[in-house]
Parts: C-alpha cells; sequence; structure tokens
C-alpha cells in the first residue's frame, strides 16, 4: 500500500507467495535441475567445463584449483560444484581423471579435491569448445562472461545420462553408447530409421521392451550378470545400473535374513572386475536361487526414465530420438556457421594476400613516395590498385582481366599495405605468393564444398569422431528379454503351515495342530470347507477361514495343472452334482461358493489331482429310496473339466449315504514332462536340470545311489532327492536293465553284475551289492550296451582295460553276486561313448578319465 495515494497497489501475502514461489521454482528448473537440450549440461556442469577450458594449458590441474575457478561463474559453494565435477569425471568421457576419483561399482567416494587432478580430453576440446559460435551471457555478479549454452557437436546429454529433482518435475535420462549414438545421427542425416537403447558403464543386461523412447511412462529392466560357476557358486560378474557392489550385497543378506533365498555366505572379490562370489547351502538349487536373487534382490531393478528437457527456457518431455534429432540438426548448423567463420577468414586471407601481390610486384609502393600526406597516401594506392582489381559493385568491360575481389576495398587495407616491411619486399617470392594464393583459393572451393553438400559433411564428421574415439565404447550392457519371475515360485520355503479343520484356523504359528506342509512367507493358501465354500488368503501366523476345512494347500496362480472333483449335496433340490475344475485366478480373500448356493447344501466328496487325473468313486444311496440300484460307480473322467461356477452334472436325484473313492484314473490333461535339477535333486516341470521325460498318473521314477541301492518312487513334481547321494534318475521302466560294478568288500575282489528291477515296492531302497562295511559301488548305467574302461593297478603302475559288460555276464537276479572282474578294487571306471568305442575298435588309444561326480552329461553314474 502506498499512504493513501489513489491508483496505490495493494499486495497480499497470497500474492506474494505465489510470485515468490514461482520464481523460486523457475530458478531450481532452470539453473539448476534440468539439463539443456543445447549442449546437454546442466549450469554448473557447463561452468566446470568453461572454467577448465580457460585454464587449460595441456597440463593436469588440481581439482581444488578448478573449484576455485568455477567458483567466479556459480553462485553456489564449493561442494556443489565438487560433486558435480567427480560425477562428470567418472563419466570417462570429457574430462581425464588422475588421482583416486572414487568407484561407481562399489560406491567408494573420490580422494579430497586438493589431491586429485583433472584436465580436459582431447574429444572435449573438440566437441564441446568454440568462442567464435559461443553465445555468452555475464555471470551472475557481472564480472565475468559465461557460455549460454556449450556449441556441443554431439548428443552429449544421450551419452552421459542425466537426473535431477526440481519443483513440481523431476529428470532422469538414461546413458547410451558411444557409437550407437553417432550411428543413429547418421541415419538421421540420412533420412533412415533407427532406434537406441540404453547403455551402461557397470554392463549387466537390460530389457527394452517397454522402453518406450525414454517418455514418462516407458520403463527398462535391468540385471546383473550372475554365472554358475559350480553347483555350490554363484558369480556376480556385472551389475545393475546405479547398483554399487556394496549395496548389493546388503540386500542379498537382508533377503537371507528374511528367509527368501538360501545362501551359505557371500565374499566381494571385487578388483579391477566385478566379482561377487554367492556360496549357497546344500541342496540349493542355482537356477532356482539366480531367479530369486532377481526377484528379491537388487540383482534385477526396474528404472522408469522421464527425460524432461529444457528447450528454449522451458522444460519440455521429449524422447530420446526426438531429443537426438534435435541435437543432430543442431550439430549440422553448428558445422555450418564453423564453416562459413572459415570461408570468411579464407576469403580475408585471400584478399589481402591478392593486395599484397599487387602492391609488390607493380611497385605500387614507389607510387607513395612522394605522398606529402596520409590522405594522398591512400588516395593513390586506392587509385593504383584500381587498375589491377575489380570490386563487386563495378561492372567489368569485355576484355577486362583485372582480378575480381570478393569484396569492397577499404581504408583498412590500404592501411595495412604501407604496413608492409621493406624486408617483406625485398625478398618477396612471386611463386610462393602464387602457392599460397592457389591454396587459399583450393580451401576456399573445398569449404563451399562441405557447404553446399552440408548433410555429407556432417556425416563425415561423425565418422570421424567414431573412428577417433569410439574404438574402445563397444556395448557394455547386453540387451535381451526377460523372462517373468513369479516371486511364489522361486521364494525359499522358510515356515511351516498348519490347519486346525474343526475350528477353522491356518497359519504359521499353529505349531500344535496339523501340519499341511512346508511353504514361504507370501504363498497364498487356498481353504476348502464341507459347506461348499473356498477360500484363498494370505499366509500369516493365524487367520480364521470358516469352521470345518476339509481341504488346504498353497495356491498358485494360473496353475492349470491341479483339478479338484466334487460332488456335493444341492439342498435345493435333493440332487447330488458332480463336477471338475480348475482355480486359476481369484480375489484374494473372497469367498466362493462351489454350489447352486442353498443353504445346506454340503459337499459329499472332493478331491485334489496335482496332474489332473480322474477318478471312480463308489456311491452308495440311502437303502429307503425309491432307486434300484444302491451301489454304482462314477468315472469322473466321463465330464469335462469346467470353471468353478460350473453347477456341475447330475450324479443321482436320490438321497447318498455315502461316496468312496475307488480308483485313480491316468492324467485327462495329457502327460507332464518332467525334470530334474541335479544340483537340488528336485523333479520340476520347469525344464531345469536334466530331462527325464514324459509322465502321466501311474509313472514312476528310478533312483540309483552311491551306497549301492535303489528306490522307485511314483512321480511327484515336487519331489526332492538328496543330490549328494545319487547317481542317476530315470524314467522307471520294468523292462530296463542295470549294469553294475562294485568292490566285495567281503572277499576282497570287483565283481559285475547286471540285472532287472523285480521288486514292487515303491518309496522302499533295495541294495544290490553285498553288504561288507567295506563294499562300495563302483560304477551303474542304464545303458543298452555299456561299454567301459577300468583303471586298475598293478606293480608295473597303472593299466587299463576294455570291458563290454552285455558280453562279459548275462541279466541274472538283483541279488546275484555276479561275476568276478578280479581280484583287489579298481581305480576308477569311464562308460565308453559311441565315438570312443569307434576309436577304440579301430585301435585307437583312449586319453583322459571323467572325474566328474554326481551326475554326467549323458546321465550315466560316474562315481569317481
Amino acid at each position: 500500500m502506498n499512504n493513501g495515494q489513489t491508483g496505490a497497489r495493494i499486495i497480499t501475502l497470497d500474492g506474494m507467495y505465489e510470485n515468490y514461489f514461482m520464481d523460486y521454482a523457475s530458478y531450481v528448473i532452470l539453473e539448476r535441475a534440468v539439463p539443456s537440450i543445447g549442449d546437454g549440461l546442466k549450469p554448473v556442469q557447463r561452468r566446470i567445463l568453461h572454467a577448465m577450458k580457460e585454464m587449460d594449458d595441456g597440463r593436469f590441474h588440481k581439482v581444488a584449483n578448478i573449484i576455485g575457478q568455477t567458483m567466479q561463474f556459480h553462485p553456489h559453494g564449493d561442494a556443489a560444484i565438487g560433486e558435480a565435477l567427480v560425477n562428470l569425471g567418472q563419466k570417462d568421457l570429457l574430462i581425464d581423471c588422475q588421482g583416486n576419483w572414487g568407484d561407481i561399482r562399489t560406491g567408494d567416494s573420490a580422494a579430497a579435491s586438493r589431491y586429485i587432478e583433472a584436465r580436459l580430453t582431447k574429444f572435449a576440446l573438440e566437441v564441446a569448445f568454440n568462442p567464435q559460435t559461443t553465445e555468452w551471457q555475464t555471470s551472475y555478479d557481472g564480472r565475468k562472461r559465461e557460455p549460454i549454452d556449450l556449441p556441443m557437436k554431439f548428443p552429449l546429454l544421450l551419452a552421459q545420462g542425466g537426473e535431477g529433482i526440481a519443483v513440481g518435475l523431476s529428470t532422469k535420462i538414461l546413458p547410451h553408447n558411444f557409437n550407437e549414438l553417432l550411428e543413429a545421427s547418421i541415419c538421421i542425416l540420412r533420412g533412415k530409421p533407427f532406434e537406441i537403447f540404453p547403455d551402461f558403464q557397470t554392463g549387466g543386461l537390460v530389457d527394452v521392451s517397454d522402453y518406450n523412447d525414454g517418455q514418462r511412462g516407458g520403463r527398462v529392466k535391468v540385471r546383473a550378470a550372475i554365472e554358475l560357476q559350480d553347483k555350490k557358486t554363484l558369480v556376480v560378474k556385472e551389475l545393475p545400473y546405479g547398483v554399487t557392489t556394496n549395496s548389493l550385497i546388503d540386500s542379498i543378506l537382508k533377503a537371507n535374513e528374511k528367509g527368501k533365498i538360501k545362501i551359505k555366505r557371500v565374499v566381494d572379490n571385487t578388483a579391477e572386475n566385478v566379482e561377487i562370489l554367492i556360496e549357497l547351502t546344500p541342496g540349493v538349487s542355482p537356477e532356482v536361487t539366480m531367479d530369486a536373487l532377481f526377484a528379491f534382490t537388487f540383482c534385477e531393478l526396474s528404472i522408469s526414465p522421464n527425460a524432461c528437457i529444457i528447450v528454449n527456457q522451458k522444460p519440455h518431455f521429449l524422447g530420446v530420438s526426438d531429443v537426438l534429432r534435435h541435437v543432430t540438426e543442431n550439430t549440422r548448423e553448428l558445422l555450418r556457421l564453423e564453416l562459413e567463420i572459415k570461408k570468411g577468414e579464407l576469403e580475408e586471407k585471400w584478399h589481402f594476400a591478392s593486395l599484397e601481390k599487387i602492391f609488390i610486384e607493380n611497385r605500387v609502393y614507389r607510387e607513395i613516395e612522394n605522398c606529402e600526406s596520409w590522405e594522398e597516401v591512400l588516395q593513390t594506392i586506392e587509385l593504383e590498385l584500381k587498375k589491377y582489381v575489380i570490386v563487386p559493385n563495378e561492372e567489368a568491360a569485355i576484355g577486362d582481366n583485372r582480378l575480381q575481389l570478393k569484396r569492397e576495398l577499404t581504408q583498412e587495407d590500404y592501411s595495412r599495405l604501407t604496413e608492409i616491411r621493406i624486408k617483406r619486399i625485398s625478398k618477396y617470392n612471386t611463386f610462393k605468393s602464387n602457392e599460397q594464393i592457389k591454396q587459399l583459393e583450393d580451401d576456399l572451393q573445398e569449404v563451399g564444398h562441405h557447404l553446399t553438400h552440408l548433410t555429407d559433411f556432417a556425416i563425415a564428421y561423425y565418422k570421424e569422431l567414431k573412428s577417433k574415439y569410439g574404438k574402445e565404447r563397444t556395448r557394455k550392457t547386453r540387451i535381451t528379454t526377460f523372462d517373468q519371475i513369479e516371486a511364489s515360485q522361486v521364494v525359499a520355503n522358510n515356515t511351516k503351515l498348519f490347519v486346525d479343520r474343526r475350528e477353522g484356523f491356518i497359519g504359521t504359528s499353529m505349531k500344535k495342530d496339523e501340519f499341511v506342509c512346508d511353504c514361504s512367507d507370501i504363498d497364498d493358501v487356498i481353504v476348502f470347507r464341507r459347506d461348499g465354500k473356498f477360500i484363498v488368503t494370505r499366509i500369516s501366523d493365524k487367520t480364521f477361514v470358516g469352521k470345518d476345512i476339509i481341504h488346504v494347500d498353497i495356491w498358485r496362480k494360473g496353475d492349470t495343472r491341479t483339478t479338484y472333483n466334487l460332488a456335493y449335496l444341492d439342498a435345493a433340490s435333493g440332487r447330488t452334482m458332480v463336477k471338475r475344475f480348475q482355480v486359476t485366478a481369484i480375489t484374494r480373500d473372497k469367498e466362493y461358493d462351489l454350489t447352486k448356493g442353498a443353504d445346506h447344501s454340503r459337499i459329499l466328496y472332493f478331491s485334489a489331482n496335482p496332474n489332473g487325473e480322474s477318478e471312480v468313486i463308489a456311491v452308495q444311496l440311502t437303502q429307503s429310496c425309491r432307486a434300484k440300484l444302491k451301489f454304482f460307480d462314477f468315472d469322473f473322467g466321463e465330464i469335462s473339466i469346467k470353471g468353478r461356477t460350473s453347477q456341475g452334472n447330475i450324479l443321482t436325484k436320490y438321497p447318498v449315504k455315502k461316496v468312496l473313492l475307488k480308483e485313480v484314473g491316468q492324467s485327462t490333461l495329457g502327460a507332464l514332462k518332467l525334470w530334474i535339477d541335479e544340483a537340488s535333486g528336485k523333479l520340476n516341470t520347469d525344464a531345469r536340470g536334466k530331462y527325464l521325460g514324459t509322465f502321466d498318473t501311474g509313472d514312476q521314477v528310478l533312483a540309483l545311489y552311491r551306497d549301492g541301492s535303489y528306490e522307485v518312487v511314483d512321480f511327484e513334481q515336487n519331489k526332492r532327492f538328496e543330490p549328494q547321494d545319487l547317481v542317476q534318475v530315470v524314467k522307471f521302466n520294468p523292462d530296463i536293465t542295470l549294469s553294475a560294478i562294485y568292490y566285495d568288500g567281503e572277499k576282497k575282489r570287483t565283481l559285475v553284475k547286471r540285472f532287472q528291477i523285480e521288486t514292487t515296492s515303491t518309496g522302499q531302497r533295495f541294495s544290490y551289492i553285498t553288504d561288507s562295511r567295506s563294499s562300495a559301488l563302483l560304477f551303474v548305467t542304464t545303458d543298452e550296451e555299456p561299454h567301459v574302461i577300468c583303471r586298475y593297478r598293478t606293480k608295473q603302475g597303472i593299466e587299463e582295460l576294455t570291458l563290454n559288460m552285455e558280453e562279459f555276464i548275462d541279466v541274472k537276479g538283483w541279488k546275484a553276486l555276479g561275476n568276478k572282474l578280479m581280484d583287489g578294487k579298481v581305480v576308477d571306471v569311464r562308460l565308453l561313448e559311441k565315438e570312443d568305442l569307434q576309436d577304440e575298435e579301430l585301435g585307437n588309444e583312449q586319453d583322459g578319465i571323467d572325474d566328474t561326480e554326481g551326475f554326467d552329461q549323458n546321465g550315466q553314474g560316474n562315481l569317481f
């Protein structure tokens, strides 16, 4: 308010806040957080580079000194400048670093600014500076001048990437590959399509399926490069973008503490290259652990890019391809400006060289000897020169052979001619002068050609950059597509599930109640009740799900194998209905009704079949009903598998006394492909490990153990064997023949036997070698025609024996001792492959014994 004067302007507090806030927000956006599209730099970065250019003498400078020089231009303190300078240096593009500049892989910080040194790279000097094409402004205190934008002739912003948080917006631009950017710029100039994707200094892998050109709403997934060193050790060789070795190890240890993964220890051997060893606990699958690392640790991250850039003093959200097009066109324009400047400089040199030649060769200097004033000297020179030159505005007559100048003559031209020294005139060489003028004319012609073919010149410029600076800048991050990892499929079982069927509680803390199964703390649990309702809920310490539970188990989303067979009484009609259904998708904690919904409906028969097996049930009706047939069978295989909301088929309209399982049928979903994970000994359908074949209901698995025993078991998808005890696991065939070599500890001899499985008990181990404590299985295989090489010790040393086991002994009973191969114990046994066997038949000597423990590549047992 202005002391009661008319027309006074009143500013409210709200108005002041709005104006001041907008001023502050604009300042932060434009002057601190968001890079400019012109040179790809934030103001502090631009001022650092400008200060380093002013200091540049080819030698290294103390970073503390650079910071001090930059403070002439930058209004903030030395800490902000130092941090930005170290960040620029770690990008390894514009600044040569000397000393300890930290490590982006480990997260180690740089040494103090007084200990480290820096200078501009040759690349920076070539692409970022040209005072003739730079637009200048005064510094914050008016004492200095600084560039508005550096004349950057390279897509620096996309090469380095950038992040910033301002008022109301943020920016996150991912770095891209040096050579790929240059190639893409060439494609832009040629009018060809192109694509660019992120590339990170730390390597790793990236999935760019949803990159969306780096715009808002896009996403990339980055992963560490993990290798399997052996069955007990994983090695991290490369890191995801933005992750250090320390943060990665911390995330792994936290996941292990929470029971998400099971590891023994983590060892950081990072030196010149990243190397983090992850040692696994015995019996844990390295493949599953690798997936769990991606699911629960920083080994995999999702990054959302957001390319916000200052264009014409305003923030804009652009795609990286639009940014590259703008930068490429800007580079083309800068090259044009440089060519125009060079052309002007060459024309000036040609202009004066031509005037000098005329001035000396035609002895114009003698004409001014008698001039009495400076004005007369200049006039004399002008008159004499016009005898030999034609200026642009002058019309030349036919046959006029005077030299055509490119601009008008000026007083400055005449003055410069008078400054030519007598020594130069006396030693003037016409031939050299003509050569110089000819060279200038050639250079002008070349520049003119470049200006006429500016696009080709820009393409050649990019190719030259790639040739000079791109040889060691190959792509470090591999582009691939990541498989979707379900956390519930790879999480380690870290708790146990219990149930109180009568009272209707489930949970992990009810240790006095019925044990259901091992599980993880992120699993979902499915519960079916006698009243025909079911619910899926998260696992917890203790949850009420409804009384009279008939079935509880872990539920997997999208499970298309587990099939439920159900018979229920519809209370409204009195009919008994049957249905087969799967539960592949639900709303968690929502109660679903499997009946028609009438009160007092109830389940008479229920079963869960992990492989979609059909069943035959025996149905008994009440004695008082009118039905003639009071006992009958029903095969669930006769009805189709439908949705859970299906009402089902009518089983009978008469009252049912009881329903019993009579027979388990075959799977109606087809055979299941099964693998065994050789590290964990676990059967799986995820193609991990060795393929065993297709399995249907009733099929069995044969396990051969190191202690000389075998076991036949019914197949289960999640059946697990102890891998350290196993020699081989195969699909069981009653006609399979086992060929074994073992040491009889009682009689101290090596025996050979061949036999078939004659036992019928499942889930029971049977030993087929002698029961002496010193007896030991040396070799066993399911190969049909096994040929082996046995190495044994003699007085002369180690000798070899080739043995055709099929010819050596016939197939006998599984309890037979077998035939003696030799006294004593052989050193080792190796199965001959078909290629080796052919060489053996040709008399070729085979060297090298396979000493691999456990499973070998062909599924043959080798205990050495």
